[in-house]
């Protein structure tokens, strides 16, 4: 009722609109020129506006009067209309053409290097496309360096600020996979591909609320006015890790292209890359039960190889200058193989006795993923300035194939052998997705905008699992593992945000309601979990400028983590005779409430942030004392309180040398008063550091040098024992006019990064240590064609929004 009674005072006073066009001498039009009109009666009454691409103006809300316009555009003359009459009606200007300035003036180059990090009032943007150290690396290894992010090679989860369950986009589009899927997906997207990666640790309402750690939106490169143009790359490299082997090498090529003519804008993009990968993991367990103390010695070496392909075609057309249509496919396909070999020493103590065992056991996995996304979009720019309408319609499909081997030979202290296994999985995974949402944005005035969208989205998920175990010559079922598990899930969104700004003041209040309504059904052992519920999601953002210099940030928001898929799916994996992994059907959604203010000084910037986190799903190990095995699952654990504050300060040390510094502390404590059936609490103070520095040499040839530090921290029932850190540096050379980009890069110079951690509670007591590629070099050429001005296609917000992160693994 308050919009519709704004809306009406708008309409009832005698206002209209001023249209027109400008063109040059040649008849050619003149897009974003600079117009004001100005009040004759009152000059310090002034509008502004710039032309569209089609050299097209339009003043709103212009009240009778008389006025005087004026235009400008860099090199053509000034020009300043006669007297405008203005009754309050709609008035067509005759078109405007501007005169050439003769003088040639000498051509001038304007550089400026962006920072890597770049800090905004809502979020932190890496710029990508242009840093050094970037070069050779995939978009995962990037997110290593970024500040406030960590990647768990323990669980595959990637954590904002300490905090997981980050929501990842592409091109404002949500991704629907999940744990290891998602990092395999990361893992083969190149930095060639991107231009820029945002981190919003706090999303407003018109966001989906999935993702309690906030938004890593990746955007891909564009390109910016009328013609063609592209960019071809090329990466090879190599890593190292210890103990592991000396072949880890790495290439990739890129191609983007994008065509603008007329009222079409053509993009596409293709990519490959092939890379080889390997992991060592150091286990150390005891298990003391039954009076029977025993000690597990494990080591998992993991050796992986894949190939990956992705491709995007993509096309705008802008039927009129109000209205766009857009449709875009992509398509993605990788190929993985793993060959993993364990090693089990097993030392059982019981009363004076002790006796040794070995597990020596080879592994196998097979795997092919496959994607394709689509997106059908219409934007309409309704007659009132900056007024829009807009609808997408998706469509995503993801199918699996895996095959796992496991062949285990059981040796006595002698390593006579007394027993084999061989057991094999097949897992057939579908998922599609069908997704619709409209957004409307109405301006009341300059300062007060109204912003309103509806969502709905439907998934259906099918995972067909075959456990098999060789017995007697031929492979049989084994009971109780094998599985197809349908998953049925709709959730229907509407969201209202209204923004209002005032001379030192900038609020927005949102409110999100979200539906969920979720069918589990395990065919096989005939189980059913149904799921019905409304949840609200409000959020408030308020900005308050001290001075020039100085200003204040408040925001509130509550944000929701739904399991993944394959969480939910009660499938037992097997691992190794003395570990499984299994689902967990009856999984519940966690919730957060984020809190968070902000004091910028110039660039400088301090923010505390306060988040609560209810239900977080979170990875448990369980031991079974009769059977020694550990069984690993998802469960929702009672609470934690989080509290983190952050310190970015950028320095400019001479002309050339530029240098950014981003310090994290971080407090956490976990809270559950039945886990693993007793209580559980952890704290801990931990602290990270990023430091980056960009040293001009001359206007073509920069180096740059990184290091990042993390200590030793906490997160549910996982204690990381070490602080990891790396150094980092990369040199690059421009040619031709900035169209040819030599680069090469070294990560972690000193290979100081791996993992060491540890689990105790309850009957649970293990130390890990886990190694992975952690130096890698890479060289790569990138060069720029065709007209480097061609304007970007459209960056857009999809219907898939919270999904794409649950895929599973």
């Amino acid at each position: 009722m308050t919009c519709l009674l704004a809306w009406g005072t708008v309409f009832a006073q005698k206002k209209g609109t001023i249209n027109g066009k400008v063109i040059a001498e040649n008849n050619d039009v003149l897009p974003y020129s600079l117009l004001r009109l100005i009040s004759l009666v009152d000059t310090s009454n002034v509008k502004e506006a710039s032309a569209n691409l089609d050299g097209v103006y339009q003043f709103q809300n212009v009240a009778e009067g008389e006025y005087q316009l004026k235009v400008k555009m860099v090199g053509y003359k000034n020009y300043t209309s006669a007297k405008v009459l203005f009754t309050g009606n709609e008035l067509q200007m005759a078109t405007i053409k501007m005169q050439a300035i003769s003088k040639q003036l000498k051509e001038i180059n304007v550089v400026a290097q962006k920072p890597f990090v770049e800090r905004k009032a809502d979020k932190t943007i890496l710029n990508v496309e242009n840093n050094v150290t970037a070069t050779g690396n995939s978009v995962l290894e990037l997110l290593e360096k970024a500040p406030g992010v960590t990647v768990d090679r323990q669980t595959e989860q990637i954590k904002l600020n300490n905090k997981a369950g980050i929501t990842i986009m592409v091109d404002g589009k949500t991704n629907f996979l999940s744990g290891t899927d998602v990092t395999t997906l990361l893992s083969n997207m190149t930095i060639d591909q991107v231009a820029t990666i945002e981190l919003i640790t706090n999303p407003s309402a018109k966001y989906d609320a999935a993702g309690n750690a906030g938004i890593i939106n990746i955007k891909l490169k564009r390109n910016k006015n009328f013609g063609t143009n592209g960019t071809l790359a090329a990466n090879t490299g190599w890593g190292s890790v210890k103990n592991g082997p000396s072949d880890l090498f790495r290439h990739s090529g890129n191609l983007t292209l994008n065509h603008r003519v007329d009222k079409w804008n053509i993009f596409g993009n293709a990519t490959f890359n092939t890379r080889e990968n390997f992991n060592q993991t150091l286990l150390d367990r005891t298990a003391n039960t039954n009076n029977l103390l025993t000690k597990f010695n494990q080591s998992f070496n993991r050796n992986q190889s894949g190939n990956g392909y992705s491709g995007k075609i993509g096309a705008d057309y802008y039927a009129s200058e109000k209205t766009v249509f857009g449709l875009m496919v992509d398509i993605m396909t990788n190929d993985n193989e793993l060959i993993g070999i364990s090693n089990s020493n097993i030392l059982e103590y019981q009363q004076n006795a002790q006796t040794l065992s070995y597990i020596r056991q080879n592994s196998g996995n097979k795997a092919k993923f496959n994607a394709i996304t689509s997106n059908f979009n219409i934007k309409h720019d309704l007659k009132k300035k900056d007024a829009s309408l807009s609808f997408d319609f998706d469509y995503a499909g993801y199918t699996m194939d895996r095959n796992d081997n496991f062949d285990a030979r059981y040796l006595d202290a002698a390593e006579n052998q007394t027993n084999t296994s061989n057991l094999r999985n097949t897992i057939d995974a579908k998922i599609d997705v069908f997704a619709a949402k409209t957004d409307f944005s109405w301006p009341f005035s300059n300062t007060l905008k109204f912003e309103s969208g509806l969502k709905s989205s439907i998934v259906n998920t099918n995972n067909d699992f075959v456990s098999e175990q060789f017995n007697n010559g031929q492979w049989t079922d084994i009971l109780g593992r094998s599985n197809l598990f349908i998953y049925k899930e709709n959730i229907n969104a509407a969201y209202t945000n209204l923004s209002q700004n005032w001379k030192k003041w900038q609020v927005q209040l949102g409110l999100r309601a979200e539906h969920t309504n979720s069918k589990g059904h395990s065919v096989t052992s005939d189980k059913l979990v149904n799921r019905n519920y409304v949840s609200l999601f409000p959020s408030v953002f308020i900005k308050q400028e001290l001075n020039k210099n100085n200003s204040l940030n408040y925001s509130y928001s509550r944000r929701i983590d739904r399991p993944s898929y394959q969480q939910l799916n009660p499938f037992v994996l097997y691992l190794d005779p003395y570990t499984i992994d299994s689902g967990n059907p009856y999984l519940n959604a966690q919730f957060t409430d984020n809190y968070e203010i902000g004091y910028s000084f110039k660039e400088i910037s301090l923010s505390v942030n306060y988040a609560n986190v209810r239900g977080m799903i979170t990875q448990v190990s369980r031991q079974n004392d009769v059977t020694r095995q550990i069984e690993v699952q998802r469960q929702n654990f009672g609470k934690a309180d989080l509290y983190n504050a952050n310190l970015y300060v950028p320095l400019k040390i001479t002309k050339q040398w530029s240098m950014q510094n981003n310090f994290s502390a971080v407090y956490q404590d976990y809270q559950d008063a039945t886990l693993v059936g007793a209580a559980y609490q952890k704290s801990k103070v931990s602290f990270n550091f990023n430091t980056s520095q960009s040293i001009a040499f001359s206007k073509t040839f920069r180096a740059e040098v990184s290091f990042w530090y993390d200590s030793p921290r906490v997160r549910g029932v996982e204690e990381t024992t070490i602080a990891q850190y790396a150094l980092n540096f990369g040199l690059q050379k421009t040619m031709f006019q900035n169209k040819l980009k030599l680069r090469f890069a070294m990560d972690d110079v000193f290979a100081t990064n791996y993992w060491e951690g540890q689990m105790k509670y309850q009957n649970v007591d293990m130390y890990v240590k886990n190694y992975y590629v952690n130096r890698r070099a890479s060289f790569s050429i990138n060069y720029s064609f065709g007209n480097q001005q061609v304007k970007s296609a459209r960056n857009r917000k999809t219907a898939l929004e919270d999904i794409k992160g649950r895929t599973g693994n």
